[in-house]
């Protein structure tokens, strides 16, 4: 098998498996609970692809990032995530909500892709398969197929993600949807918070 090949297919395996019990695949899921699963999928899929490059053309680099920044940052955007999902979950009588045919999906397209970007985007960085990938393109010398590799690894837990939070979208009322989200994302902010303060 050609080095390049070995390459993609080891960051493939590699990220694939570190994403999918890791936040990314919580928060898309969460996220398409929220929006339209098309909006989503494409913003997270940019996402996936700026940190992709990024990881595997400056490799080590990243590294240097101090873990505190990265991680406070990290958790103000969840922060503001949870307050948002929490105030829109909260605001409103879960009967009319659930009758009112305001279900997920009824904000424009460019937002709910935005949002999605902005979230995964945020909660990639220091992330533990943006590192095995600048690692991975650091060990292989081989930036283009390792950071492939790892964006068809994260495309695919997304896509896992989507489908799984449209199914539960279309079987459990908006209103709870948002607020157990808003928890989770909570929960994610806090982590976060602690590891800037205890890093």
């Amino acid at each position: 098998m050609a080095p390049e090949l070995i390459a993609l297919a080891t960051a493939f395996a590699i990220v694939f498996l570190a994403e999918l019990p890791d936040k990314t695949m919580v928060a898309t899921l969460v996220l398409t609970t929220r929006y339209r699963a098309w909006p989503v999928f494409a913003g997270v899929t940019a996402a996936f692809a700026i940190q992709c490059v990024v990881a595997a053309t400056f490799g080590g680099v990243l590294t240097l990032l101090p873990d505190r920044v990265v991680a406070g940052v990290v958790a103000v955007l969840f922060g503001v995530g949870a307050f948002l999902l929490l105030k829109e979950g909260f605001s409103h009588d879960g009967d009319e909500a659930d009758t009112s045919g305001d279900g997920p999906g009824q904000v424009t397209f460019l937002r709910a892709a935005l949002t999605s970007f902005g979230v995964l985007f945020a909660a990639e960085w220091g992330d533990a398969s943006q590192l095995a990938t600048a690692a991975l393109s650091a060990r292989y010398a081989s930036p283009v197929f390792v950071g492939l590799g790892a964006f068809l690894a994260l495309t695919t837990v997304a896509a896992i993600a989507v489908l799984l939070g449209r199914k539960i979208a279309t079987r459990i009322p908006t209103h709870l949807i948002q607020r157990v989200s808003g928890f989770v994302f909570t929960a994610f902010a806090l982590f976060a918070l602690w590891q800037a303060i205890s890093g």
